[in-house]
Order: structure tokens, then C-alpha cells, then sequence
């Protein structure tokens, strides 16, 4: 079936964004979620949002890049659910800077939340993925972990990191019962891109590169996300699905 009922999911970065489509697409499916987020009152706000539309999911106050949060995060499911269906890592940061600008802070913090974190959560979370017997981990990379697309090197080095943790992870889980995909967006209406989104001059070059002729939309990312979790999908582990609207096999 094309649906995720009796499914446990948590993703990370859950109020914004990717994260917030995909959490309101698993619900949709009827998977159980859980969420986190660093801002207590986006996850107030979002709660009181899914239960106007008779949505029920749990938020948590939660930088996975700490941790101790992660282990908060791990002392949840352990409590609530004892297993996990579905794991995605969403939770993203970024930087847009020359190379030799950056700080070592901001390139610490650039690849502690968008490379370790997901690997240190993935692991703290095998023992209850592993209780699923057919689990699924969900990396959100982008276009920029395989090719240059100006968004500074640290987050494409971060990125690209990703994707090998992705295949790796894919062969050495696989006969625990754990499939580990991974989601490369391009330009897509967020949080994270809505500044730059706003430059024209900038977005039409971006525009014009690619074939469908615009930006992706969050919900669009969600629904790959969403069959990377369902069994339909139970033949597919260490890929990445690359959603560019067709702007990396445009040559010209």
C-alpha cells in the first residue's frame, strides 16, 4: 500500500522547510512523528497548526548537533515508541562565504550539523531501527555534495560527506534490516534559501539553467522523501535521488 500507517518516523529540523512538508506528508500517510527543532515556540506554533488540521505529532526541543540532545532525543523513543520505522536527517545549516572568510567556528558549526550530527544520531538510533526489522534512514543532502553551485565549500564538503556516509552505512546496515537513502535538492522554496531566492539577478541564471524553468517546492522534496520510506521502495538502499528539475544533465 501507498501509505505509511503504523509507521514510527522522527525527522530532524522538523518546523521549517523540507523538514515541515515532510512531517505533514508522513501524518497525511498516517505515520507516527515525532519532530525536533531548536526554537520551543516554532514547535508550539507547529503543534497547534497539525491539531487545527486533526494531525497529532510530538515536537522536541532538540540541537542535533549536541550531545546531549541527541540522547534526549534517543531517551524518547526508547520511552515512548521502543522502535523506529523511519529516520530522517534533515536538520541543515549554512554559510555562504568565500573559502578563506570563514572562521573556524562557522566551519565547525557548518560541518558538525550538516555531516556528524547525522552520523552520531544514526547511530545512537540503530539499536531502535534495528527493532523495526525494516527500517529506513533518509539523509537530506543537495546538488551541492556533486557539483559547484556557490554555496561555499564547507557545506558542499559537509554535503558531500554525506552521501558517502549514505553508502557506506547502506552496506554495512543492510542485513540488519536497515535501508539508507539520501535526497538531493536543488533551489527549493525554504527557510534556509529565502534570502537568495529574492535576488533576481542571482536566481536568473539559476532559472535559466534548469529545464523545468523554477524553483522546487518543499512538499515536492517530501514526497520523495516519502516513497524512500514506505516498502515500495524495499529494493532501494545507498542512493541518491538527485531532484534538480533536470539542472545537472543540462550541459548548455
Amino acid at each position: 500500500m501507498w501509505n505509511l500507517e503504523n509507521k514510527t518516523a522522527l525527522v530532524t529540523g522538523g518546523t521549517k522547510g523540507i523538514g515541515r512538508a515532510t512531517v505533514l506528508e508522513f501524518l497525511s500517510l498516517g505515520a507516527k512523528v515525532v519532530f525536533t527543532a531548536r526554537n520551543e515556540s516554532d514547535i508550539d506554533q507547529f503543534e497547534k497548526e497539525l491539531k487545527a488540521q486533526n494531525y497529532q505529532a510530538t515536537g522536541l526541543v532538540s540541537d542535533v548537533s549536541v550531545a546531549e540532545d541527541r540522547q534526549a532525543v534517543t531517551d524518547w523513543i526508547s520511552e515512548h515508541w521502543k522502535k523506529l520505522d523511519i529516520l530522517v536527517n534533515n536538520a541543515g545549516v549554512n554559510i555562504r562565504k568565500k573559502a578563506m572568510n570563514y572562521s573556524e567556528e562557522e566551519l565547525q558549526k557548518i560541518l558538525t550539523i550538516n555531516l556528524y550530527a547525522p552520523f552520531e544520531l544514526s547511530r545512537k538510533l540503530q539499536p531502535f531501527l534495528i527493532k523495526s526489522e525494516n527500517a529506513t534512514v533518509i539523509n537530506v543532502a543537495s546538488v551541492a555534495a556533486i557539483q559547484d553551485v556557490g554555496t561555499g565549500t564547507p557545506y558542499a564538503m559537509a554535503k558531500a560527506g554525506l552521501l558517502q556516509q549514505t553508502r557506506s552505512l547502506a552496506v554495512e546496515w543492510a542485513d540488519l534490516g536497515i535501508r539508507v537513502n539520501a535526497v538531493s535538492p536543488w533551489f527549493t522554496k525554504t527557510p534556509l534559501t529565502e534570502g537568495l531566492l529574492g535576488e533576481e539577478k542571482r536566481m536568473r541564471p539559476i532559472i535559466e539553467r534548469t529545464p523545468l524553468k523554477r524553483v522546487a517546492e518543499a512538499k515536492e522534496m517530501a514526497s520523495i522523501i516519502s516513497f524512500l520510506a514506505m516498502e515500495k521502495s524495499s529494493y532501494i538502499t545507498g542512493q541518491n535521488i538527485i531532484a534538480d528539475g533536470g539542472m545537472s544533465i543540462n550541459a548548455i
